[in-house]
């Protein structure tokens, strides 16, 4: 988000106001020992550039994943992947940040592979109070396997932004006022996994996982995390609204942002549970703010 945009906006409002927020920094790339450790099936996970690059595998015996070290409460979370090239389907790759109890708060990347020549599907989810069914999908304006590409997780108490590169993909408003909730008091670690999925992923399960073309293998850097650090059990940030991210300008989307947005959703969007009446009869009360369906 640290556009040449983003420096003449900071900069007005300095101007504006005589105040200036810290500003969002470039994400750092860090080892990937120094905020996360393999969750599963430790071999499965290969080591490049002293740690600042790994490979997660995937073969017909187990897939594999990490998580992050703490649990943080708001903050900006950044990973880049390179997806699984070639025949993917049957296949998710992960990147998601989740609490640890029962009634979870979640936000989720999931990647759904496909066949060779076939793109792509990027799925995303919130969970509050450990109730999911707010997926969206959609086709990515690139081939996210033949190189990497940033995504990203803005959550502050205003609102969660999904972000592809710089370019949002899906705003979650804080919709407390219509009844919805939001996460705001689980604190959350962040996961990133590989994991056979056919029973679902590929067009509903009807294509299944080509274990020929095992192993299958995701590839990630820019281990980077801005986040409130607390402990499972806080129920609040220490620095709650002293964080650039809780600033004013993080607050909601500016202009040129809601454009970008409305660009994703007019072009590239497959599904919406905002406009599935088939499966929910009765509209979620947050999509009736317009801005957000």
């Amino acid at each position: 988000m640290s556009s040449p945009f983003w420096i003449l906006l900071l900069g007005f409002l300095f101007m504006a106001s005589g105040t200036l927020a810290t500003p969002p920094r470039r994400p750092i790339a860090v080892p990937f020992g120094r905020n996360y450790v393999p969750t599963w099936a430790f071999d499965h996970i290969k080591y490049y550039n002293g740690g600042s690059e790994i490979e997660l595998y995937l073969d017909k015996y187990t897939g594999t994943g990490f998580q992050s070290k703490g649990s943080y409460l708001f903050g900006h979370f950044n990973m880049q992947i390179k997806l699984v090239p070639g025949d993917s389907a049957g296949t998710v790759t992960a990147f998601y940040l989740s609490s640890q109890n029962s009634e979870h708060d979640e936000i989720d990347f999931e990647f759904l592979g496909n066949r060779t020549g076939q793109p792509y599907i990027l799925q995303t989810n919130v969970f509050t109070g450990g109730k999911g069914d707010r997926e969206q999908r959609i086709y990515l304006w690139f081939d996210p396997a033949t190189a990497y590409r940033s995504y990203s997780v803005l959550w502050n108490s205003y609102q969660i932004v999904f972000f592809v590169d710089d370019v949002p993909i899906r705003v979650f408003k804080n919709c407390k006022d219509l009844g919805v909730r939001f996460p705001f008091n689980q604190p959350m670690k962040i996961y990133s996994s590989l994991w056979n999925a056919d029973d679902w992923a590929t067009r509903g399960g009807l294509e299944k996982t080509n274990w020929s073309k095992a192993p299958f293998i995701a590839s990630y850097k820019g281990f980077h995390i801005d986040g409130c650090e607390s402990s499972v059990e806080a129920k609040f940030c220490a620095t709650q609204g002293k964080r650039w991210w809780d600033q004013k300008e993080f607050q909601d989307l500016d202009s040129y942002q809601w454009r970008r947005l409305a660009w994703v959703r007019n072009k590239f969007t497959i599904y919406n549970y905002c406009s599935d009446r088939v499966r929910f009869p009765t509209i979620h009360p947050e999509c009736k703010r317009d801005r957000d369906i």
